[in-house]
Parts: structure tokens; sequence; C-alpha cells
């Protein structure tokens, strides 16, 4: 006995036999994509369907609407992400069927909800959620979810722009169950538009801003305090004339305009457009009326956020430097973000000094607290460093002196901060800190370190316990690398310890771009506004320029660490890779073994780290230079090992595949030098 063959049937078919359908829907967007299985239980043809979720209106009435995008809200904002819930659709021949939708929210990487996605399902043996979903009682459910999704989704707002986003996002119009939706705020004698949400909205984007008259529906109904219901759009064009032209292009059939009054004063109106209505009952109009006082309601508080917030960053603004130095060879990008907290002001500061003999003087620092009090503090605190660093004093010396004048102040407030001063002739960078985060430093590589600043006790504090002993660190800034100060609200977060926060901060300066503007405002936007700017932010990038040398005499530089083990094999391969890009790689091994001994020698025999540089000399002859300078002034000396010696090797390797070397006292140490001959071609 032989089988029959089984025919294939693909899922959408299988779906279809099944009842069920599915759907893919963008929420940003609202791109809705439907299958052909879906769209049979919506009753709708293919060139019906447009492709956006407001073109279902004609199939799901607005009640149900709001009820699907209460679910997919509350699935969003749960973090659950699994949602289920039946809805009505109406058939073109005015029947009336009850579906089953089960979804489930997809987000990026960033856990932003992006996408709703699952099946459909025809639910009309479904007895028990038919008897639940009276049409009276389905109705007050609707609205009840319409009123509490607006509350919720508005709770959520702090500023004007968050208020604007909640009413004209992907939900904005279910949540009201309308077409279209406008907004105005009032602002002197003018109403100005802040959000057109509607396909046809647009049409009105010619009136943004006009007087609060009778000339215009909203103004009138801002004007007068009181709502206005036009159940025939059209037939209000022969009272206000000036709306008339605009009506014909919104295509739309009813509306209802809103003053929006807060504590008995009219801050703005809101306005909402619907197609296919003819009439508003009683329930409608308590309903609109409902909706436009809770929107008053988070305008009014948004408002007076935004308000205090601006007071906040002008008055910090007042206190912090309005100019900033230029320096030689060297680019500095400062940034202060205020908290999102109303009008609380921070001590947090930064400053750029002018010192003796074309140096400068970096600081950023945190003054204890978070109210005016913390602010007044900072401004005199930064003064007075900035005159003690003025009078040329060393980085230990400015923050002991420093920390006796907090302590003088009639305040119990004490502060942190990491104070630098930076030599751009030499990239030398000698730091100090009290009680405050350590600098970092970008290489040239990319790499990030994170050097060790022992540091002392916060200003104040270390004057009061006798500790104002703050240990400087010399750093090596060689072109091309950049430093970074910064508070603490850039790398804390109430669910990150302060060690995860700056392993945070190092990995997003990695991969930072090169410019101190540009990284400045990349290290702002990757930290500070993710931790949802719950802190100020005090932030200063010192970036040394690249010294490239020219097209005939290319140059590189590089600072190899002491405590770096990869620093040495880093630098190595570096000199390999720019000689082969410069047409000089018959020198590279010699290079690479004359490097690797005066790198060994001066990180083993010194206390600090080297500073690599390889330059090509034009000629003639032409040659290729390496300079490695350390901070130790002992003059290096060719040993004579015996056969069976470890050591004492490396400056006869180093003189064996040279042309010449020598060594030259450089300020605080010294640069060991060899020549390599660049053969003829």
């Amino acid at each position: 006995m032989t089988s029959a063959k089984k025919s294939h049937i693909d899922l959408e078919q299988r779906l279809l036999l099944t009842g069920m359908g599915s759907f893919d829907w963008d929420l940003d967007s609202g791109e809705l994509d439907l299958d052909s299985s879906a769209l049979v239980l919506l009753d709708l043809l293919p060139d019906e369907f447009d492709g956006v979720a407001g073109y279902l209106e004609g199939r799901v009435p607005p009640e149900e609407a709001v009820r699907i995008s209460y679910a997919v809200t509350e699935a969003v904002t749960t973090g659950i992400d699994l949602y289920g819930l039946y809805f009505r659709v109406r058939h073109r021949d005015g029947s009336t069927h009850l579906c089953h939708a089960r979804g489930r929210i997809l987000r990026d990487e960033e856990n932003r909800a992006v996408r709703a996605v699952g099946v459909v399902r025809a639910a009309a043996n479904d007895a028990t959620e038919l008897a639940a979903t009276d049409p009276r009682e389905e109705r007050r459910q609707g609205i009840a979810l319409m009123v509490q999704g607006t509350t919720e989704a508005l709770s959520r707002a702090v500023t004007v722009d968050d208020v604007v986003a909640v009413l004209s996002g992907a939900s904005g119009l279910d949540r009201f169950a309308a077409d279209g939706l406008v907004l105005g705020l009032v602002d002197g004698e003018d109403l100005k538009l802040i959000a057109l949400v509607g396909q046809t909205m647009q049409a009105l984007d010619e009136l943004k801003l006009h007087q609060v008259d009778e000339k215009l529906p909203l103004a009138e109904a801002v004007l007068t305090r009181q709502p206005r219901f036009v159940g025939s759009l059209p037939d209000l064009g022969s009272r206000f004339t000036r709306l008339g032209p605009y009506i014909e292009h919104m295509e739309l059939d009813s509306a209802a305009f809103l003053p929006l009054v807060a504590q008995d004063r009219a801050i703005g109106g809101l306005a909402l457009f619907y197609r296919g209505r003819k009439e508003f009952t009683d329930a409608d109009r308590n309903l609109c009326i409902g909706l436009s006082g809770i929107v008053a309601q988070s305008l009014q508080r948004a408002m007076l956020f935004d308000e205090e917030r601006d007071l906040a960053k002008s008055l910090q603004a007042t206190m912090l430097p309005r100019d900033i130095p230029a320096v030689t060879d060297s680019e500095v990008a400062v940034r202060y973000h205020a908290a999102w907290g109303g009008r609380e002001v921070g001590g947090d500061f930064y400053d750029v000094i002018t010192l003796p003999r074309g140096r400068i003087g970096v600081v950023v620092g945190d003054v204890q607290g978070h109210d005016t009090h913390a602010a007044a503090i900072m401004g005199q605190l930064r003064i007075a460093l900035r005159a003690f660093a003025g009078e040329g004093h060393p980085p230990a010396t400015v923050l002991s002196r420093t920390s006796r004048f907090l302590a003088e102040l009639d305040t119990e407030r004490f502060a942190t901060c990491t104070y630098a001063q930076f030599d751009p002739a030499t990239g030398i960078v000698r730091a100090v800190r009290a009680g405050h985060l350590p600098p970092l430093v970008r290489h040239v590589n990319g790499r990030v370190g994170v050097p060790r600043v022992r540091g002392g006790l916060p200003l104040g504090l270390a004057t009061e316990f006798g500790m104002e002993d703050y240990p400087e660190v010399r750093l090596d800034l060689v072109p091309g690398e950049t430093l970074v100060l910064c508070t603490d609200g850039l790398v804390e977060d109430a669910g990150l310890d302060l060690d995860t926060g700056m392993q945070n901060l190092a990995e997003v300066l990695a991969a930072g771009p090169e410019g101190a503007e540009d990284l400045a405002d990349h290290l702002s936007r990757a930290l500070w506004e993710r931790w949802g700017s719950s802190d100020d932010v005090a932030l200063l990038v010192l970036r040394r320029l690249p010294d490239p040398g020219t097209l005939q005499e290319p140059r590189i530089h590089r600072y190899v660490h002491q405590a770096d083990p990869e620093g040495l094999a880093d630098a190595r391969a570096a000199l390999r890779e720019h000689l082969a890009s410069w047409g000089l790689g018959a020198v590279a091994d010699d290079v690479e073994v004359a490097a690797g001994e005066l790198l060994v020698n001066a990180l083993v025999h010194t206390d600090g780290g080297a500073i690599l540089t390889l330059e090509v000399l034009t000629g003639p002859p032409r040659r290729v230079r390496l300079w490695v300078k350390d901070r130790s002034s002992t003059r290096p000396r060719r040993g004579s090992p015996v056969e069976t010696a470890t050591s004492g090797r490396g400056l006869l390797l180093v003189e064996a595949v040279t042309t010449r070397w020598g060594v030259e006292p450089r300020g605080e140490g010294k640069a060991v030098w060899c020549e390599f001959a660049v053969p003829e071609e």
C-alpha cells in the first residue's frame, strides 16, 4: 500500500488553516506588517492596507485601538514584554467579530523597545471573553484605560520636550483615540504650536505662531477658557475664515478645541481631530475635558521644571570661567552639565589657568553638596585656587594653600579636585589630587591608562587633620595623546560601583574621536546622558596636537609606561608599521632591535617610563633617527660582558646596528639617540 505524497504547505497557509495570522509592528515609525492570514481576519484586501497602524481605524474601533495601545505600552514599560488581549473587529458588512492577539516586545542593544511581533486569531468561540466584553462595559473600560494610559505616560514626563514626546510618539494619537493632534503654548501674547501630530496636520505649519485672539478656534478656546466641540469641521471655515483654506487639506470631519488651564491660568491649548465622527456625546465631551486637564497639569509641571533648570544653569554659568585660554600646540575642551534637578545648583567646576613660562594649570573639582551654598563655596574656591596657581607655586603647594583657604571659610563643606600643570613645550604634566578621581590618558594607539596619582585628603579636611601633603606625579604627554579630567557624575550611577564606572569611561574614551571638542561631546552623550543626568558633571579634555613632521620628514611619538607590559611590544610594532608605510622597511629590523634595547634600559634602570620618537631626516644622506627619552640624568655605559654574562650587551647591539649614536641632556632627564643610514634605491 502506497501513501500519497505530502503536499507542501507554507507557514502562512498553516496559519490561515488554523484561523491565525501574524503581525510585525515597528513602534518607532508606526509601520505595521500583516501577513495574508491577518488581513483575512481583519476583512482587508491587500490593496486596502497601506502598512501603517493608523489605517486599521476602519476595522478596529477607537476604543479597541486604545485597549491595544495600552496593552503594548504596559508591556514596554514593565519590561515583561509579553502581552495578550481580546479586541473587536468590525467587518465591511457591519458585523462585529472577536479576535485575540498574542505578542512580544523586541528591544535593541540599548534595551529600547523597537518592535512588537506576534500572532492574531479569531476568537468567536471564546464565550467567556465574549460575555465580558459587553459594549457598554467595554466602552467604560476603554475610557478608563485611555485616562489611565495617558496619566501614566505623562507622569514620567519631566520637561516640556518630554510631554511633547508622549503626545507625538507612536502611541500618542491612540491614547486620545484621535486622528490628529495640535498642542500650543501661550508665549506672551502669542500661541506657539509646539506639536502637530497626524498625517495631515502639517497643513497647519504656517500657523505655528499666531496671536491669542478669536480668529482661530484653538486661540479662541485659550482666550475664553471654554472648550469648543465641532461636529462638522468644514462648517467651521465660515466662522474662522483664516482656518478655512487649511480645512480641505486636513481631510478630517470633526474636532475638539480645548483650553489647557492650570492654577486658574490658561497656559495653552489642545486640539483633537477625528475622521468619521459626526457628534460628541456628553461622555465624549467629559473625556476630552478630563484629558486636557491631565495634559495641562503635566505641562505646568514641566514648564516650571524647565524654568528652574534654566535658572540653575545660568547661575552656574556665571561662576565658571567665560573664556578658555589658547594653549600652544594643544586643544582644550571643557563641559559643564547641570543635573536634571530643577533649581538645585551643584558645586562642580573646571578651570584653565595661564601660568608663568608658557605653562597652564588645569583643574576639575567638586564641592560637597548640591545647593546654592555649594555653588557659592565653589565660586570662592575656584578664584582662590586660580590665584595660588597664578603665583607660580608647584601643584602640591597650590592644593595645600587652597585647602587652608577652604578651612578658614565659615562653612563645614569640603571639596575634592584634581589639579595639573602642563608644559606644552615638553608635554610634561605634574598632577596632584585631593580625594578626587584620577586623570585618564588616551595614548596615540588608542589605549587608555589611569595613572597612579596617590593623592591626599579632600580640601578642607586635609587642613583640619593636619595632613596637607599632596604627592605629585609626573606624566609625559606625547604629541597626539589626550588627558581627561572629570567629576564623579560622569562615572557614577546608583547601580554601578566606581571601578565599573571608570572602566566604562576608559572604554568610551578609547572609542571616541580625536579632536578635543568632539571627544568632550562624545563622552557627554555616551555617559552623562546614559546615567539619566542625575548629577552635575564638570569635564576637561586636554589634547596635545599630533606632530607628524612633514611629508618629506615624517615623525611619530610614543610613550611607553613602566608598568605597561604591552607597551614595549606596541611601540616596536608601531615602528615597523610606520617605516613600512614610509617606504623604509629596509631598516625596520635594525631600528626595532635598537629601540628594544634602549627602551628596556630606560624602563629597567630609571624611575619612570620612556618617550620614543622616530623621525626621517632627508639629508643628504637620508637617515632615520631614533630617540628614547627618560627621566634619569645618569648616562648609559657601554659594558664589556664576559662570554657567560646574561646582560650588558644592549649598547653593543645598538652600536652594531646603527650608523652612530649618542646621549644628550634634556631638562630633568636625558635622550639617547641613534641614526640609521637609508640604503639608496
